[in-house]
């Protein structure tokens, strides 16, 4: 059947940076498909700092998004329903054949209640996740949008026993494995060397020569930057850490913010912490991938260190990603400090979890995801 007979194009939305890396490949893979299908790129503007988003879309040779709804910041209810308010004369305009969405932010949700009340069909790429915490505003996203979206796709084998236990009937869902790692494969040979990126923002590029290597921190959930005691704590056990092992820290604006709010810039004071802006995609796989260890609240860093080898403590209670802690390099520490502590010093002594890479994390997730749709669409999208 070709691509003229589809009733319109795929409506692919992305929200927020870690959609950017998880939409690429999908795209690619759209455009790829024989027959080829016609996209549609939108862009909400949840998650908008200029010079950052250029970047990110030049680094995963993403087109330029055909609509960007400029929604901007906000609380949760005011974003989601700015989303919602925009997006539909949007859909109205374009008539799609059906929405993608992707993760776990407002934008997902939103864009898929719209299309789904005004019966456009709707895809969820990364669904079934769950870490079982309704506190974080991700897991609502990720519950509501799978229950009202039509097809399914799962990054792992136990996200359909979540899907199946929430009544979802198992025919909507298909296992094709993470793009995100097709972006990771795609991209790999062309990382940014980690003493360039130091230079590139006045940092030592000697710290990385440490015998033991270097550790790279990320940091931005509430729970672990709003508190001004949880934060605190955190940035103490990392300074004990960096005494150990020098430290590259990509400081998220949330974050810095909260740090000065707080008093605690004398925390981030130390000769063997390099504390950067946000990095671009490229310049943080390099760093990752050099790095002895990664400890992060990232999501998304959960499953790169995974598929890169490099062990992983991760600053959360739970995840929603289990199969980087069961299969990978991921080991759940919390805000615990002697856990922290004992987690790098088992990295460092040759102890730190090296895991494999699960099945269908093998670069051609989105070539699944495409064949599957199409099928899906052509058959009528039940």
């Amino acid at each position: 059947m070709s691509t003229a007979s589809l009733p319109g194009p795929v409506m692919c939305i992305v929200g927020a940076r870690p959609n950017f890396m998880k939409m690429a490949p999908i795209l690619r893979a759209l455009a790829a498909h024989e027959p080829p299908l016609p996209a549609l790129l939108v862009h909400t503007g949840q998650h908008y700092d200029a010079s950052m988003s250029d970047k990110l879309f030049t680094d995963l040779r993403l087109p330029r998004p055909d609509l960007n709804l400029e929604v901007g910041s906000g609380s949760h209810a005011v974003q989601t329903a700015e989303v919602m308010k925009r997006f539909e004369p949007a859909l109205d305009a374009h008539r799609p054949a059906c929405v993608l969405v992707v993760g776990d932010v407002n934008s997902t949700l939103a864009c898929a209640l719209v299309a789904v009340k005004k019966g456009v069909p709707v895809v969820h790429v990364e669904a079934g996740l769950r870490s079982w915490d309704r506190s974080m505003p991700e897991e609502i996203n990720r519950v509501l949008t799978d229950q009202i979206v039509g097809r399914l796709y799962t990054t792992e084998r136990s996200a359909a026993d979540n899907l199946v236990r929430e009544g979802i009937a198992g025919e909507r869902v298909c296992f094709a494995g993470n793009v995100m790692i097709d972006s990771l494969h795609l991209h790999r040979q062309h990382t940014r060397a980690p003493a360039d990126t130091l230079r590139a923002h006045g940092a030592d590029p000697a710290l990385l020569q440490h015998p033991q290597g270097y550790g790279v921190v990320t940091l931005h959930r509430p729970s672990n930057v709003d508190d001004p005691q949880a934060l605190a704590a955190l940035l103490g056990v990392l300074g004990e850490v960096a005494a150990r092992l020098p430290l590259v820290f990509a400081l998220h604006p949330r974050t810095r913010q909260n740090i000065t709010r707080f008093g605690l810039d004398g925390l981030l004071d130390t000769a063997t912490m390099a504390v950067l802006p946000p990095q671009g995609y490229l310049e943080m796989l390099g760093l990752m991938a050099g790095a002895a260890v990664v400890l992060t609240d990232s999501g998304g860093l959960q499953e790169e260190t995974t598929a890169l080898g490099v062990p992983c403590l991760t600053l959360r209670e739970n995840t929603e990603r289990p199969i980087t802690v069961e299969q990978g390099t991921n080991t759940l520490v919390g805000r615990d400090a002697q856990a922290i502590r004992e987690g790098v010093a088992a990295i460092l002594s040759g102890h730190g979890k090296r895991g494999r890479v699960p099945e269908l994390w093998d670069g051609h997730a989105a070539e699944r995801i495409a064949a599957d749709l199409f099928a899906w669409l052509t058959r009528g999208a039940p």
